[in-house]
């Protein structure tokens, strides 16, 4: 048996490069580097808990003076969330296609990719403070807001099943003399469907969570 350990250390030790031993080095280095940026201070962290307590403190007892008020601005969040999760699937459908590699060129899934990234990088306030020029504070620019964010998110999701998908099914229904659009209705979306609702069901949660937070 230590014949066997002895072997085995021996295999781990020649696996173990030079350039393994650079890249934990450099690691640690970035580490380094991101605390001092980050200005990150334990020490402070713990001399000010007690502001922490104090404040957490300050939320007992609730007030429920304004109950029905509070019950209301949820109902309107989930519906903000339904509406905004619903119009995102709708776009984010053709979007995920054209964004996929293997259904479309090069000159076309990477303008759409990047055009997704914009939407999914840009924070929900941003997309809404410029809802509410348009249409004014309300629960439709909140909407607009969620709808146009929640699509680069969605369509990045879809686009990486429709990508990861068999091709069997579709080479199926291309034997048969059916045409493009065919075999994506009829070859692809079956299999990515599952996932696609399962991604969309998980997102709307999301803006629901955010906005009763």
């Amino acid at each position: 048996m230590d014949s066997t350990l002895t072997t085995d250390t021996k295999n781990y030790y020649k696996k173990f490069s030079w350039w393994q031993f650079a890249g934990w080095i450099a690691t640690f280095i970035l580490l380094a580097w991101a605390w001092e940026g980050a200005e990150i201070e334990p020490a402070q962290l713990l001399a000010n808990a007690g502001n922490m307590a104090t404040l957490t403190g300050d939320f007992f007892p609730p007030s429920l003076r304004h109950l029905e008020y509070y019950i209301d601005q949820m109902l309107v969040t989930v519906q903000i969330a339904i509406w905004g999760t619903f119009l995102a699937v709708l776009c984010a459908i053709p979007f995920g296609l054209l964004s996929s590699e293997n259904l479309t060129p090069w000159w076309i899934y990477q303008p759409v990719r990047r055009l997704m990234d914009a939407s999914r990088a840009i924070n929900e306030l941003v997309f809404a403070m410029l809802f509410v020029v348009a249409v004014g504070l309300g629960p439709f620019a909140g909407t607009m807001a969620l709808f146009v964010h929640t699509t680069g998110v969605l369509a990045k999701l879809f686009s990486e099943a429709v990508e990861a998908a068999d091709e069997g099914p579709m080479e199926g229904v291309r034997v048969t003399g059916a045409g493009r659009i065919e075999e994506i209705m009829f070859g692809l979306i079956p299999q990515v469907l599952p996932l696609w609702i399962s991604v969309s069901r998980k997102r709307s949660t999301n803006p629901t969570c955010c906005g009763l937070s």
